[in-house]
């Protein structure tokens, strides 16, 4: 929800980063080729005195922090000023935690593989050999394929939840099981920014793990009616936005969702259509900020 407030903005788009990565570098690149006033926020200096009612100071708010948690409040902290940003916290809060993405999915009829969860490393193994060998254990949040193990048996299962006890963090108690797919060597991603998908790749890899951030490739994916609809499908199930759908091929055809990233990274689908990602990025922000501001005119 975007608080109004009788401040009026200085015009300036705001652009939240962590540090300067080549998307980021593209987009600022692509604000500037389109004459748009910006400013890059690094969120290691971000302070905000919550007493302080000083209301909306950008025209909008891009945010491309990396860290979920510095994304998630930096957003609520811009929204209670009365910014709009992209994505909302509300994306955020459920692209960045696998439980509750995997909730939105389910409640909205999205197929995604089948997932059981436990709360405590006690019922971890139950939940494992419910699922059946291989399983796949996954932490709550993170990115990158960093902490999945594929587990083949009971004594693998065991070790890898000794060692998440050892972690000694709230969320690696908590036990995100799922089955694993057999799939053909790869999963695809797909762009979605707003009410449309706009490009989509295959990441193939030798290893289970296809994320490029591990070493996959990328080739162009068709976008069929079938795969943009079950993105789209996705997409509004977690609260749209900008957005990078996941998904994985069984190998009888059958095609499941696995996540939803709201922080997307898009160097590789670039370089594999020859899309400029970048200028389509902004180009979403430019026009929702104009139809919003219309509506409120």
């Amino acid at each position: 929800m975007t608080v109004q407030t009788s401040a009026s903005p200085d015009g300036t788009l705001a652009v939240l980063t962590t540090r300067i990565r080549l998307e980021e570098r593209l987009i600022l690149e692509a604000l500037e080729h389109r004459g748009v006033p910006h400013e890059s926020v690094d969120d290691r200096t971000l302070v905000r005195d919550l007493a302080s009612r000083t209301g909306v100071r950008h025209r909008g708010v891009l945010n491309r922090i990396m860290s979920h948690t510095r994304s998630l409040y930096a957003a609520r902290l811009y929204e209670s000023a009365g910014h709009t940003v992209f994505n909302t916290a509300d994306v955020i809060d459920v692209c960045g935690d696998k439980l509750r993405t995997s909730l939105a999915l389910v409640d909205a009829g999205v197929p995604t593989p089948r997932t059981v969860v436990a709360l405590t490393p006690d019922a971890a193994l139950r939940a494992v050999e419910e699922i059946g060998y291989p399983a796949v254990l996954k932490p709550l949040v993170g990115s990158w394929g960093r902490l999945l193990s594929k587990v083949n048996d009971r004594d693998a299962a065991e070790t890898v939840i000794e060692h998440r006890q050892s972690l000694r963090s709230p969320q690696h108690s908590v036990f995100y099981v799922q089955e694993f797919i057999d799939a053909p060597g790869r999963d695809i991603r797909a762009l979605v920014l707003g009410d449309r998908v706009v490009a989509a790749v295959y990441r193939t890899s030798d290893h289970w793990i296809t994320n490029t951030a591990r070493g996959a490739s990328t080739q162009v994916c068709e976008v069929t009616p079938e795969l943009a609809k079950l993105a789209l499908a996705a997409a509004e199930a977690v609260g749209g936005g900008m957005l990078a759908v996941d998904l994985i091929e069984r190998r009888d055809g059958e095609v499941l969702v696995t996540e939803v990233n709201h922080t997307m990274e898009f160097h590789g689908l670039m370089a594999a259509t020859g899309l400029d990602v970048a200028g389509l990025v902004v180009d979403h922000v430019l026009d929702a900020l104009r139809d919003e501001e219309v509506t409120a005119a």
